[in-house]
């Protein structure tokens, strides 16, 4: 039996990982910025494996993010649980430029991990990273933030506050203190705190969300401190570990196990290597933690790395499922599968149906991704760094401002799209948009002539840096459209690290800026791992040519 599962324990795109143990299951609440429904919940009964399971911020009276920007929305969620009732407390992020962090923050509640939650209770306006406190030797809540300085020349990280929280008025109560104001590291925030063995314990997270990530921690007998800091800070980071595959460590949570051991879930990166850039965004692994003599926590090798390959539970007695996400989807049900997000609002039936066309999914295009505005799409995450991903898709553009198809997508900036489309001379045809970061797209080939109907198969080729598109008329036959394209862009580091947080995305989409809502019938698509071999010297697998034929 193996004794150590393979870190990251959520793959593609699950940051700022917020762990809780209930009884027998483990749950782990992670960032969704602007893709709806908010907030991704998954639950282990082991620590080992893991299912997505829920999303609470499932209606706009609960999450709104229309007209948000790129990497906005849901920051931080902070997952917890007291007398028979779990908390959930988020910042929903309306701006991100300069100095400029504008923030609404929020609490909601259920009885039920997977029920439904209540409508959001507006808690503050001052910061992000909202964290809720239980405290065991006196029954209040308190809820902490990293309060945001925009004054130009001031630290704009500065400083991690307290304030009570009233569950009966649903309100915060009495003043806010400041109770700790980071360490040299900087950038602090992500506040965690705990009480265990007489002393309050605030995990925080510091030296930005880069290569120079980290966790750090200090303690207080008292919870408005003053708070000690830890004498070999931080106790996890990424940071001059250069051989590490795992980047970008920190920003972490703590759970304890039955039988009294613990695991610290925090996140990471995967960088494609030789190019330092993370298309699967920021991913959250599991580490095995103890406690020193003198009361402080370290990784449970001593020293401050983290583990690809980390140890698992003592009473681990399953068997440690292959991390394999690979699965083909059909729409013959009456909902979506759990795997697919929409950006920032649900689609209502104006955009998306199930049941037009029985088997299929038909989107209504409106608008171009160049808008921050309802997006006819759905789309789910990149987990592997290569895979391949196949639709079908019957459409029938009459004007190029009419399209549909498969995309690669990481912002309404930064994608690469295979688009059926109409050719003035050509009539309807297939094309690649890119759009680079400040440019809204260009056209990367020339336009492919298509049959005026029936329906049409589009494939991508992942494989770490290089995207392959491919055509079919039938589903056996491929033909290879344009180039291999380099997919690297579609990362936090290539569209701006200080102001992008998420992780790319496979999509089915369509638009018409024609205003008539142009319907696309989607008939599947299959999404299948290919296992993440190191890369050739020369970028592409030479085994991706037979997929395409």
């Amino acid at each position: 039996m193996s004794s150590t599962h393979q870190n990251p324990f959520l793959p593609g795109f699950n940051p700022d990982p917020s762990i809780l143990r209930v009884e027998d299951d483990y749950y782990v609440a992670t960032s969704t910025f602007e893709w709806f429904p908010g907030v991704q919940i998954h639950h282990s009964k082991d620590l080992v494996n893991w299912e997505l399971i829920y999303r609470p911020l499932n209606r706009r009276s609960q999450l709104d993010m229309l007209g948000g920007p790129d990497s906005g929305g849901v920051w931080a969620p902070c997952l917890s649980y007291c007398d028979g009732e779990f908390f959930l407390v988020y910042s929903d992020v309306k701006e991100l430029r300069g100095n400029f962090k504008a923030s609404r923050n929020y609490i909601v509640t259920c009885d039920k991990i997977d029920g439904d939650w209540s409508d959001p209770i507006h808690l503050n306006v001052s910061g992000f990273d909202q964290s809720l406190f239980h405290d065991p030797t006196t029954g209040k809540k308190y809820l902490l933030w990293l309060i945001w300085d925009d004054r130009p020349g001031n630290n704009p990280f500065h400083a991690i506050r307290l304030q009570e929280y009233d569950h009966e008025s649903k309100q915060l109560v009495g003043e806010a203190r400041t109770i700790f104001n980071g360490t040299e590291l900087g950038c602090t925030e992500g506040p965690h705190l705990y009480h265990i063995n007489g002393y309050y314990y605030l995990m925080t997270a510091e030296g930005g969300t880069g290569w120079d990530h980290a966790v750090t921690l200090c303690r207080s007998e008292k919870i408005e401190g003053p708070y000690e800091v830890c004498p070999h800070n931080p106790i996890l980071t990424s940071r001059g570990k250069h051989d590490s595959v795992l980047k970008r460590a920190g920003h972490a949570s703590i759970v304890e196990t039955q039988e009294g051991e613990w695991f610290l879930a925090h996140l990471c990166s995967r960088p494609i290597p030789g190019r330092g850039r993370s298309t699967m965004g920021r991913e959250s692994a599991l580490q095995k933690v103890v406690w020193t003599d003198d009361g402080w926590l370290q990784m449970h090798h001593g020293e401050n790395h983290p583990d690809q390959h980390a140890p698992i539970p003592m009473n681990f007695n399953s068997k440690v499922k292959p991390r394999d996400n690979s699965r083909h989807y059909t729409f013959d049900q009456d909902k979506l599968h759990i795997d697919f997000q929409t950006l920032r609002v649900p689609l209502d039936d104006k955009r998306l149906s199930l049941s037009e066309r029985p088997g299929h999914l038909r989107l209504k295009g409106e608008l171009s991704f160049c808008t921050r505005m309802e997006q006819s799409m759905i789309a789910r995450r990149q987990q592997a760094h290569r895979f391949t991903a196949t639709t079908c898709l019957d459409f029938q553009p009459t004007s190029f401002l009419q399209r549909a198809g498969l995309v690669y997508y990481y912002s309404s900036q930064n994608y690469i799209y295979a688009a059926l489309s109409h050719d003035e001379k050509l009539g309807r045809s297939l094309t690649v948009l890119i759009a680079e970061k400040d440019i809204h797209f260009r056209i990367a080939i020339e336009p492919i002539a298509l049959p005026e109907n029936g329906p049409v198969h589009l494939r991508a080729i992942v494989n770490y840096d290089d995207l392959r598109l491919a055509y079919s008329l039938d589903g056996e036959t491929w033909r290879p459209v344009g180039r291999v394209f380099d997919s690297s862009f579609l990362s936090d580091e290539a569209a701006g690290a200080h102001e992008n947080f998420t992780g790319a995305f496979i999509g089915l989409c369509c638009q018409d800026m024609t205003g008539s809502f142009a319907a696309a019938d989607f008939s599947y698509l299959d999404y299948q791992e290919r296992g993440d071999e190191a890369p050739t010297l020369k970028n592409v697998d030479s085994r991706t040519d037979s997929l395409l034929v």
